[in-house]
């Protein structure tokens, strides 16, 4: 038998569907009409929306039942879908750009150290072979005084005077006539950088052929 009543609420529904999808409608709002064989949570897998926004969107309070050719309309998640998955890659980018920036302002830092520590021992390796040179130098100054003079500023031998016994030739360049001692050794030194080039240079010589 014909039943009024069914076919009444089932066109009351579908008008109501209707009426609510209309005043909802907008840019970013699915309208979907009811095939056969659909089901709430058919379309909610289909569109990634919710049964029960869906409902809520289109007034249905049995959500175990809807009608084929029944209009349904509901706004989708795709934009807060992409705009999430638009968020976390910016973030993963971002987290992967500090990283790298990291690793990279770490592998500067630690190539600073190193060249600071390699320029730091260079210098202090500098510092003591001038050191070291410097007194082989004053050494071989003092063993050169004490052969030629034993220190005694007025010392001569012939022409030779002074602590280096600079002849009168030598002493007409480089100085030392008087008896002030820093006066001869300040000549003996310039005789000796001129001819010699070093004091251990000068203390070799001697030493090969008893004069310098």
């Amino acid at each position: 038998m014909f039943n009024i009543k069914k076919t009444l609420t089932i066109a009351a529904g579908v008008a109501g569907a209707l009426a609510f999808g209309g005043a909802h409608a907008s840019a970013d709002t699915t309208d979907y009409v009811v095939q056969s064989g659909d089901t709430l949570n058919k379309i909610s897998a289909k569109y990634n929306v919710s049964v029960d926004k869906i409902a809520a969107q289109n007034n249905i309070s049995n959500v175990n039942w809807i009608v084929t050719g029944q209009h349904l309309s509901f706004a989708t998640d795709n934009t807060t879908s992409t705009q999430t998955a638009s968020t976390t890659t910016a973030a993963a980018d971002t987290s992967s750009t500090t990283q790298a920036a990291s690793t990279t302002s770490s592998t500067d830092n630690t190539a600073s150290t190193s060249t600071q520590t390699a320029s730091t021992t260079t210098v202090a390796t500098s510092s003591t072979t001038t050191s070291s040179s410097s007194s082989s130098e004053t050494a071989a100054l003092n063993a050169l005084i004490a052969r030629e003079s034993s220190g005694n500023v007025n010392a001569t031998n012939g022409q030779y005077y002074g602590l280096g016994q600079l002849s009168a030739q030598a002493r007409s360049i480089y100085g030392g006539n008087t008896a002030d001692y820093n006066d001869q050794l300040n000549a003996m030194k310039a005789y000796i950088a001129a001819r010699y080039g070093t004091a251990v240079n000068a203390l070799a010589h001697s030493n090969s052929t008893g004069w310098y």
